[in-house]
């Protein structure tokens, strides 16, 4: 099991997190604790973030970058894919089936990875048919902001075994990712535990080294 873990200044859902965190301490960190790639929120008005933070990490460490936004332009993913970004996040339910397609197509051809995360069986079909390769499961509603930890576990078996598959929200202990494990997960995305901790490389060691447990997916 991989963890990508994020840097989270605010949500919507926690409100202020860690407003003070000093980026590039927090990203050295998550590498030493061996995060396998982090997650990086640039969005300035919800969560704090900005470009800057982005381009800040990727001079800090070596580990693969998830721009984590709302893109809903081709422009936005050859921009990130500029700013250092080795892949960005699309939320499926944020744009039409047709854009969602253009975008995956332009993170394509700029040569950066499209995470397409999804919520319900419905979406998980549509990123499949579009040729996703990297797929998030969120737990968390994005309209009611409510969690529910059932979303993934019954997600996750439908992936096929060939696309990568990244359970997010609400993991936040090791019992959590074995779990997510056991659903045929590849990696989890942990941000509040690990951006809101005082010491953040021992958060992420807390939950690396879990077994993938094979054979949970269809191949």
């Amino acid at each position: 099991m991989k963890v990508v873990a994020e840097v989270k200044r605010s949500s919507p859902s926690k409100g202020l997190i860690n407003p003070g965190l000093d980026l590039e301490k927090q990203v050295v960190a998550y590498e030493s604790g061996g995060a396998a790639a982090i997650s990086v929120l640039t969005e300035p008005t919800r969560f704090g973030g900005s470009n800057e933070d982005l381009t800040r990490a990727r001079a800090a460490v070596r580990i693969p970058l998830l721009k984590k936004d709302f893109h809903i332009e081709a422009v936005q993913i050859v921009e990130a894919r500029s700013l250092g970004a080795s892949a960005a996040l699309v939320i499926a339910r944020a744009v039409s089936p047709t854009r969602l397609g253009e975008l995956m197509a332009a993170g394509n051809d700029a040569g950066i990875e499209i995470l397409v995360e999804v919520r319900d069986e419905r979406e998980l079909e549509l990123a499949l048919t579009l040729g996703a390769r990297l797929v998030g499961v969120n737990n968390r509603n994005l309209e009611t902001l409510e969690i529910d930890p059932e979303t993934a576990l019954r997600l996750l078996p439908l992936i096929p075994a060939g696309v990568i598959a990244i359970a997010e929200s609400g993991v936040r202990t090791a019992k959590d990712v074995e779990r997510l494990a056991a659903s045929g997960a590849d990696a989890v995305l942990v941000g509040t535990e690990v951006s809101a901790s005082s010491d953040p490389e021992k958060a992420v060691r807390s939950i690396t080294g879990i077994k993938r447990t094979t054979g949970a997916r269809k191949s």
